[in-house]
C-alpha cells in the first residue's frame, strides 16, 4: 500500500473505534485534555479528516477512548 492508503486506514480505524464507543470529538478532546494532551474538538476533527496525525496521537486517542485491543484486519 502507498503512504496515503496507510493514512486512510489509520483514519478509518480511529473513526470506527470512536463510533463503536459512542465518543464524539468533543468528548475525545475532554478525555485527551484530562490525560495532559490539550486538544479541541475542532483540532481533532481536522486531524482525523486529513488523516494527518502522528502515531502518538493515534495511540493517545485510542487510550482516551478506552480501547484496549485493536483488530487491524477483519478477515
Amino acid at each position: 500500500m502507498r503512504d496515503d492508503e496507510w493514512a486512510e486506514k489509520a483514519k478509518n480505524l480511529l473513526k470506527a473505534e470512536l463510533k463503536r464507543r459512542n465518543i464524539g470529538y468533543r468528548e475525545l478532546a475532554e478525555k485527551l485534555t484530562a490525560m495532559g494532551t490539550p486538544e479541541t474538538d475542532r483540532n481533532i476533527a481536522n486531524k482525523i479528516s486529513r488523516g494527518g496525525f502522528t502515531a502518538g496521537f493515534f495511540l493517545q486517542a485510542l487510550e482516551a477512548a478506552g480501547c484496549r485491543s485493536l483488530a487491524l484486519r477483519s478477515d
